[in-house]
């Protein structure tokens, strides 16, 4: 029972740390260089329209077709939250990640 807790403790954590790595997206210089140029990133606008603590993100660990690209979300943050109370679906492309551009499971998000 013990050796079972254990193993599912280390599969939480990887989950924890592969969802902290794609929430990055294109990466702390790119996050930097549009903050630089006095733009958000695509989850800070999301968090700016949405109700407060209601944004569930979809599709969170697809990534584009070509591993060697592992673009994380393929460019596209996808999801659900509230507007003054009422559901809203609501997606933003993320220049971080390949200029946002749209790509195969950017589309099918």
């Amino acid at each position: 029972m013990a050796e079972e807790f254990q193993d599912k403790t280390k599969q939480l954590d990887n989950l924890k740390m592969r969802r902290e790595s794609v929430q990055q997206m294109g990466g702390a210089e790119r996050i930097q260089s549009q903050k630089a140029k006095g733009k958000l990133t695509a989850r800070e606008r999301i968090d700016a329209l949405l109700d407060d603590n209601t944004f569930r993100e979809t599709g969170i660990f697809a990534k584009s077709r070509g591993e060697a690209q592992g673009i994380a979300a393929d460019g596209v943050i996808t999801g659900f939250g509230t507007i003054h109370g009422r559901k809203v679906y609501i997606y933003a492309q993320d220049f971080t990640s390949n200029g946002g551009t749209l790509g195969e499971i950017h589309a099918q998000k």
